[in-house]
């Protein structure tokens, strides 16, 4: 598999004094389109709106900085006000209608990942907004605005006209932006910072894991994701997804060393992780990475609702399943060294604490 893996950080796409929308793109990040993966950050200043927006892929949102306000409203249903905060993961099916708003002076800054297989182009998210000057109405006439909504053409033009803002705006004076509801919040949103871990390591890491049991819409939205954070030189377990489920990992904080090995055991990817970098996990190959001495941790999207992985280090490996004879003939070893290779990492599973 010719194709370059290298991490990648998302460049800017528009914005204003309102803030700014930034994405990965399929040329710089080719994975991207071959699995049929988005991924795009959104970035609000205060009273920063990201205006009502549907689009044609699904996704999973995840604030990584800043508290603020989304609005959701699913096809037939009401809207939903939910106040989100760091560490929020929310599921957006495709089609879904969204705005997002900040009312702080932190930056909000909010990560989208998601599914572009029935998106328009491959690896790319395409919004279709409802107003501003790239907004849908801005391409009817007036005459088919003014019947589908029962005004007088004048009215139209003033309302069609007058945001001329594009995607995001600044909101300026006293607006009354709607109060959120609680109840919103529940089967939509998760934060992954208060979940119960998962995955719990001494010394090596936790892991939070979104599925249809805790986050119940990632169903329709087709997509599994987990929050993970190696400790300081901890290693996190060889591994690969046995379910067929593309990985893409943004990395939230810290840094570390990563490899991934594919097809004859050939390494495609060999390289030092930091903050902002997203990549992308083929299929069936095997990765694994190791904190710096500040820790990392990333965000991921699993192509699948309930992901599995299988381990190839740790308690949980599928060493310690195969039979002794087996090891021996496949690694054409003597039994001393296949006894002194199964004695090892019997109680870690999947994270490694550093070595004394």
């Amino acid at each position: 598999m010719d194709i370059d893996l290298s991490p990648q950080l998302a460049k800017k796409v528009y914005g204003g004094n309102g803030g700014s929308y930034h994405a990965w793109s399929p040329s710089e990040l080719p994975m991207l389109q071959r699995g049929n993966i988005g991924a795009a950050k959104l970035a609000l200043e205060k009273n920063g709106l990201a205006l009502p927006r549907y689009s044609d892929s699904s996704k999973v949102a995840y604030v990584l900085q800043g508290n603020g306000v989304a609005g959701i409203i699913l096809p037939e249903s009401e809207e939903k006000v939910i106040a989100i905060k760091k560490g929020d993961a929310i599921a957006i099916p495709f089609g879904v209608v969204t705005w997002w708003y900040n009312m702080e002076d932190t930056e909000l800054v909010v990560l989208f990942l998601g599914d572009t297989s029935k998106a328009h182009k491959a690896g790319e998210f395409t919004d279709f907004f409802l107003t501003g000057s790239n907004g849908i109405f801005t391409g009817f006439s007036t005459e088919f605005v003014s019947r589908a909504w029962d005004l007088e053409e004048k009215d139209v033009k003033i309302l069609v006209g007058n945001q001329s803002g594009k995607g995001i705006v600044k909101l300026e004076g006293n607006v009354s932006i709607p109060q959120p509801k609680q109840e919103h919040r529940k089967g939509m949103v998760l934060n992954c910072e208060e979940a119960p871990l998962d995955v719990d390591i001494k010394n090596g890491g936790r892991v939070v894991v979104l599925n249809t049991k805790n986050l119940p819409l990632v169903g329709e939205v087709g997509l599994g994701a987990d929050l993970v954070r190696l400790d300081g030189r901890a290693m996190c377990s060889p591994g690969f997804s046995c379910d067929s489920a593309l990985q893409v990992t943004y990395v939230v904080r810290g840094s570390g060393r990563v490899q991934v090995v594919g097809v004859d055991g050939r390494r495609v990817l060999d390289t030092t992780l930091k903050a902002g970098n997203l990549f992308i996990v083929p299929r069936f190959f095997v990765v694994s990475k190791i904190a710096e001495d500040d820790g990392m941790e990333w965000f991921s999207i699993i192509s699948t609702p309930n992901p599995i992985f299988t381990h190839l280090a740790g308690s949980s490996s599928v060493w310690k399943a195969l039979s002794p004879s087996i090891l021996q003939a496949a690694f054409n070893v003597d039994s001393g060294v296949e006894q002194l290779f199964r004695s090892k990492r019997t109680a870690d599973a999947i994270f490694f604490p550093p070595p004394n």
